[in-house]
């Protein structure tokens, strides 16, 4: 087999979870000798050539037009920002009350970035010349398919993505061992959400791509497939996968600075455990739910590193905490005892990968299912993220810091870490374009 260097082209969803699980790859495949293209969207100018990966980046909408004394730079990941800063109020509905008022309209900004991009897409790729093609988004991109090379899926999302009748509905955050409320919920993502996928399902065909499978908005790939959940929390006991689906357990990028913990959280009290609190760049912008979680952690006695967000500027600290708008996440958690999460599946997947148990407040997409899958198997402990009260959180923190679930979480980490995910997914994508090189080569 050749071992020239690849052109590998990532397309991730504009935010930060999808972008970071594309860079932690990438770099994988960068250190190999490959070359590294991303696609991603036009805020993150920038911010991944110093990581030493091209960019040839796509807007998923016009631009705003300059307005007199702004600075034009956006903040990377800032599309999604903005979307999800205006809708918050919705986040403290039931999710199948979220389906008509918040996810219908996340998945019609999604698609409206597809359409939208399409001709760019196709500039792009005919520009690059890839030998795979690796997209890391929820829905599909028809240019990604019909290019003549490759394509691998990355589902880094949670994987009830993947559907199956023997499984919870995907955003629902439902329980696996109760079915009550299961089929109730479908109908009403159907009701929902039919009318939009048929519109798109029509114009990803008229593109040149195949239809799309019933009610999913993204194809599932012939090459490979990848998703990153650990084997620990998987469901394929109940919704097996074939061949083509390939685990990464974890996808824990190299990339980050090493984070040194202060001195004003490191030097605590006998009993006194550190935890660190992030609700991820889109949560964190929550200024009131932000402000009650520190009022309620600086009246315990634990120590916290807390991740401010895009609004940090917003709102103090309490005194037994340090914190900043960005951390470098990857090397703070192993240093940690505890996590407090929205859900969001790298966090998820990062604290399992370095064994730290949760207490998950999840706000919207897949953290639900995420602070669901991890209350049932007992990894972590589901709040309800607006209306936990000081006892409960009180009540989720004696349970997480206690002995024997420490060293529980502690022995998964360990497995899970030496299953080495991100080199496992670098391989596959790897092979795939190889595989397609000899075969084009051969014919």
């Amino acid at each position: 087999m050749s071992d020239r260097p690849l052109t590998v082209l990532f397309m991730p969803e504009s935010a930060y979870g999808p972008t970071n699980q594309c860079v932690g790859l990438g770099n994988v495949l960068l250190r190999r000798g490959h070359r590294v293209v991303f696609a991603a969207e036009a805020s993150w100018t920038g911010k991944l050539a110093p990581l030493g990966f091209e960019e040839d980046l796509v807007d998923l909408a016009p631009p705003p037009e300059p307005v007199e004394g702004e600075a034009a730079e956006q903040d990377a990941g800032a599309f999604w920002k903005e979307f999800i800063r205006d809708t918050a109020p919705e986040f403290r509905k039931p999710t199948v009350d979220q389906l008509a008022t918040f996810m219908a309209p996340t998945w019609r900004a999604l698609i409206d970035g597809a359409r939208y991009c399409e001709p760019q897409l196709r500039d792009i790729i005919a520009r690059v010349r890839p030998d795979v093609i690796v997209e890391d988004n929820v829905v599909a991109f028809p240019a990604l398919l019909t290019a003549g090379v490759p394509f691998v899926r990355i589902v880094s999302c949670n994987p009830l993505e993947v559907p199956g009748p023997e499984i919870p509905p995907a955003y629902s955050g439902l329980p696996s061992a109760d079915r009550s409320e299961w089929a109730s919920f479908r109908a009403e993502y159907d009701r929902t959400h039919r009318e939009m996928w048929a519109s798109f399902d029509a114009w990803v065909v008229e593109q040149g791509a195949p239809p799309l499978p019933d009610l999913e908005f993204i194809h599932t790939s012939e090459h490979a497939n990848l998703y990153v959940f650990p084997e620990e929390a998987d469901y394929t006991d109940v919704r097996p996968l074939d061949a083509t689906w390939h685990r990464m357990d974890s996808s824990v990028r190299e990339t980050d600075q090493q984070y040194v913990v202060p001195a004003q959280v490191a030097e605590r009290p006998e009993g006194s455990a550190l935890v660190y609190l992030s609700l991820g760049s889109l949560g964190s912008a929550d200024v009131e739910l932000m402000k009650r979680l520190v009022d309620v952690l600086g009246r315990t006695p634990h120590r916290y590193i807390v991740s401010k967000g895009p609004q940090a500027g917003e709102y103090e600290l309490a005194d037994n905490m340090v914190g900043a708008e960005f951390l470098p996440q990857t090397t703070l958690i192993p240093q940690v005892d505890v996590v407090i999460t929205h859900g969001g599946n790298n966090t998820t997947t990062e604290a399992l990968h370095f064994g730290k148990p949760m207490i998950l407040l999840p706000l919207f997409w897949d953290q639900y299912d995420n602070a669901q899958r991890m209350h049932e198997l007992g990894f972590g402990v589901r709040l309800p993220t607006y209306s936990f009260t000081e006892e409960e959180m009180d009540a989720a923190l004696a349970t997480v810091l206690d002995p024997a679930k420490r060293a529980e979480l502690a022995a998964i980490g360990e497995r899970v870490r030496a299953r080495d995910g991100l080199r496992r997914g670098a391989d596959v994508i790897e092979q795939v374009a190889r595989a397609y090189a000899e075969g084009s080569a051969s014919a």
